[in-house]
């Protein structure tokens, strides 16, 4: 009974019980459900609108190529600006107002029907989406608090379950295939950013953001465990060692790159499994998130073990790279075996990048500039979306299994520097700086 009763402690709440009483109480709550329904949303927008350029708009490949690039550089600028327009308003009213600006250019997609005017939209569209995703993270951190690292976990569960939703009910608008099915997947897509911002305007401003500093210029005095690289004045963009964190997390989100593009485009192009083993790549992914993100969390809470998730993070790299290589050879059913076992390894990394980023990224920066500084953190994402794809398929496939071992192996290694760097950062006692950080 008594190692019953204690491993059920150790497991905690399950993942139901904790989405009705998530870190940060009621607003959280009332967050979480906002999160879910922009994701729904999302995921009708990434299953139709590639379909919806080229069938509706009747854009060209490369236009619409064109189209994507520059709208992924300009969510680029969407996470600093975010951060920087924190420091000063309350991120509950920037959140509202990033869901709005996305409803005017979802509508303003379905009347535009030329190149020229739908660049600046998607582009704006690109934009506030980043902003949104840093401004939750914000919320969290505020809202969490020390569980901030639980709450990270129930977002992506239950964003992932919203994204599975949004993709499904596209998967019968795709089926029908006509003008009007593709225009009311993007107005989905737009109902969803009515709901979210009504939902979070259903929430108070979460406590702290008055001591925020993002001011470029502006005071920014380290917290307390939080070491040596800190710079005290300057702002995150002086501040040379989380500028190396933030360089260095962009190829810790090269998994996602790999999992939407070349995954799927290896076993069509390079191997002889099914290629109706694509969509299952999708549902590992989806269904292990939600399931497993949680326990995951547990275990990559405070400095010590979030740098160590990132080592763990390169070596599940590593193996799936070296399963990406070997897929190319054996018949249809081994390759589509490796593969899924690849799936199956990319997601783990996902897993263990998703908290352990975000986890570092908060203990790395000084507490009373966190805005300025998470918002420059979430450039890593946004930057490998952007410089991921070309990545895959101009080079590491372009030469074949050996660029898929080049990259595991350029992954793995990086992630030591990472994990190195994020240890002399936070001091000799990330262990303790954890518990300093905990008790203020």
């Amino acid at each position: 009974m008594r190692r019953g009763e204690t491993r059920g402690k150790e497991r905690g709440p399950g993942l139901m019980a904790q989405l009705r009483d998530p870190p940060g109480g009621r607003d959280a709550r009332i967050m979480l459900l906002a999160l879910a329904v922009d994701r729904t949303g999302s995921g009708l927008w990434a299953a139709s609108s590639v379909l919806y350029l080229t069938f509706v708009t009747h854009l060209s490949a490369q236009q619409i190529g064109v189209l994507l690039g520059v709208a992924g550089v300009a969510g680029i600028a969407g996470s600093p600006l975010a951060g920087r327009l924190a420091g000063r308003f309350p991120v509950r009213s920037l959140l509202i107002g990033c869901h709005l600006l996305r409803l005017v250019t979802l509508v303003l997609v379905l009347v535009c029907t030329g190149f020229d005017a739908l660049l600046p939209v998607v582009a704006v569209t690109y934009l506030g989406d980043r902003a949104a995703k840093t401004l939750e993270m914000l919320f969290a951190t505020r809202a969490a608090g020390e569980r901030r690292a639980a709450y990270q976990a129930l977002s992506r569960s239950a964003a992932n379950a919203g994204y599975g939703v949004g993709a499904g009910i596209a998967a019968i608008g795709l089926a029908m295939g006509t003008t009007g099915a593709y225009r009311v997947l993007i107005l989905g897509n737009a109902l969803s950013f009515v709901v979210a911002a009504v939902l979070v305007w259903r929430t108070g401003e979460p406590s702290g953001s008055a001591v925020e500093v993002a001011r470029s210029g502006g005071a920014a005095p380290a917290a307390r465990g939080e070491g040596k690289g800190v710079v005290r004045g300057g702002g995150p963009w002086r501040d040379r060692g989380y500028l190396k964190f933030v360089l260095l997390d962009i190829p810790m989100n090269l998994d996602d790159s790999i999992l939407a593009v070349g995954l799927p485009l290896w076993l069509v192009n390079r191997t002889s499994a099914p290629h109706a083993l694509v969509p299952a790549f999708l549902v590992i992914n989806t269904v292990l998130v939600v399931m497993l993100q949680l326990s995951v969390s547990k275990r990559a809470e405070g400095p010590r073990r979030a740098a160590r998730a990132v080592l763990l993070y390169g070596v599940l790299m590593l193996a799936c790279c070296g399963f990406l290589a070997v897929a190319t050879r054996g018949g249809a059913w081994a390759a589509g075996a490796v593969l899924l076992a690849a799936a199956l390894l990319v997601t783990l990394a996902e897993l263990m990048r998703s908290v352990s980023s975000w986890e570092l990224a908060v203990l790395l920066a000084p507490q009373d500039a966190r805005a300025a500084y998470l918002g420059v953190a979430g450039m890593s994402q946004s930057i490998q979306k952007s410089a991921g794809p070309p990545l895959l398929t101009g080079v590491v496939m372009a030469a074949g299994p050996a660029g898929w071992l080049v990259l595991g192996a350029a992954v793995a290694g990086l992630a030591v520097v990472q994990s190195r760097a994020c240890a002399r950062r936070l001091g000799p006692g990330p262990a303790r700086a954890g518990a300093a950080l905990a008790a203020k």
